[in-house]
């Protein structure tokens, strides 16, 4: 296996590279005996073609990599939905490779027949059908899924969102918060399907964590599209979770994408929903003693934008600091109410033992002498509001 960064001062339109870039390509491959190439950057179908004939071995583009790793990695009935939905997204356009057969046609109808459909034209209709189809499957889960979410938004629970790019820890973080058995390995795209579990926090009887497919810069457009009933689950979260890989030289990089990823789902860009945000920054026990000096620094400065939590998902440390932090910020809208409630309305009674944070409760004489609890209760705005539609 070798590397290698090869600057282009032209974009050739049938190779992409020139023609030297190419011929010191195939040394490099006859060399390291490489059986496939891929090139971090788009190719257009001529390109990928022409490449592949003068190379004499398989080339692939950084969409094609992403959709070979996303489809291994898909492992539910919903995810493989949405990973063939990319392929057949990027294949459609692609017919025109090194496939002979793909320009016979077939007969027309009719007694005067007609140049009829060539093959290409057939396997591209074939391809529209079948996307049209996973299309419609996946519509009925985006609307399954927001069912899902109305009816989350109808219980008293806060939802909680972990984001961030992929590699940074969120598997690792949701499954030790959680104490589910998420995939989590050193891997590209671990998680593809989003999963969610009940968690306690600080002051938080109860809270939903959704795990979410990790984010890369320049994400093919057809897994955008592919993969938005997936995000959207991130629109309707409390609070976001995004979870930074410290120990990473490009974290600055990737924060920038994930920011700007969210901001195309309508989410903290401009004229979009604003969700409250909190950094992890993960994997610090990977940072030196000095380079976690200078960022405790900039926590202790409050330079950052955004409350930041620095953790090890991995060992645990920093994890319950981290905990008291997500309460805080689930809680601190939070108000102290003083309220009577007669004892016979059991339902409202329990639903604030609950969902609230009782301070102090003492059994009083109500109106007209019915036995009734005063009950001075910490709620949220959202608590407050479920609790008066009771």
């Amino acid at each position: 296996m070798d590397s290698f960064i090869l600057p282009i001062r032209a974009v050739r339109p049938a190779t992409l590279f020139g023609e030297g870039q190419v011929e010191r390509i195939g040394v490099a491959c006859n060399m390291a005996d490489a059986e496939l190439v891929i090139v971090d950057g788009a190719l257009s179908a001529i390109q990928q073609r022409n490449l592949e004939e003068k190379l004499k071995r398989k080339v692939i583009d950084r969409t094609g990599l992403i959709l070979e790793i996303f489809g291994e990695r898909a492992a539910t009935a919903e995810g493989r939905l949405q990973v063939e939905l990319a392929h057949l997204d990027y294949q459609a356009g692609r017919l025109v490779r090194s496939w002979t057969h793909l320009e016979r046609q077939r007969g027309g109808f009719g007694f005067l027949g007609g140049p009829g459909e060539t093959q290409i034209e057939a396997d591209r209709r074939l391809i529209r059908n079948r996307m049209a189809r996973l299309r419609r499957e996946l519509e009925q889960v985006r609307r399954t899924r927001g069912l899902h979410r109305e009816r989350r938004q109808r219980a008293p629970w806060p939802v909680v969102a972990l984001v961030g790019y992929t590699n940074a820890g969120k598997s690792t973080l949701f499954n030790r918060l959680t104490g589910a058995t998420v995939m989590a390995e050193d891997l590209l795209f671990a998680t593809l399907d989003p999963t969610m579990r009940a968690i306690r926090l600080p002051g938080v009887d109860k809270a939903i964590m959704s795990d979410t497919v990790g984010f890369i810069s320049d994400l093919p457009t057809q897994l955008v599209a592919a993969f938005r009933a997936t995000l959207e689950e991130v629109t309707a979260a409390d609070v976001i979770v995004h979870v930074r890989d410290v120990a990473n030289p490009a974290t600055a990089e990737q924060k920038a994408e994930v920011e700007q990823i969210l901001a195309d789902l309508g989410i903290n860009g401009e004229g979009g929903t604003i969700i409250p945000v909190i950094e992890v920054w993960n994997k610090w026990d990977l940072l030196s003693a000095d380079d976690q000096a200078v960022r405790q620094d900039i926590i202790s400065a409050k330079i950052a934008d955004v409350p930041v939590a620095p953790l090890s998902a991995l060992t645990g440390e920093g994890v319950e600091a981290f905990l008291d932090k997500l309460g805080v910020m689930l809680t601190g809208s939070a108000q102290t109410l003083d309220l009577m409630v007669p004892l016979s309305d059991g339902q409202r009674l329990a639903w604030l033992h609950a969902h609230g944070d009782i301070v102090e409760e003492h059994q009083i004489d109500g109106e007209g002498g019915e036995p009734a609890m005063r009950i001075k209760v910490r709620l949220t705005p959202r608590e407050l509001g479920r609790f008066t539609s009771l």
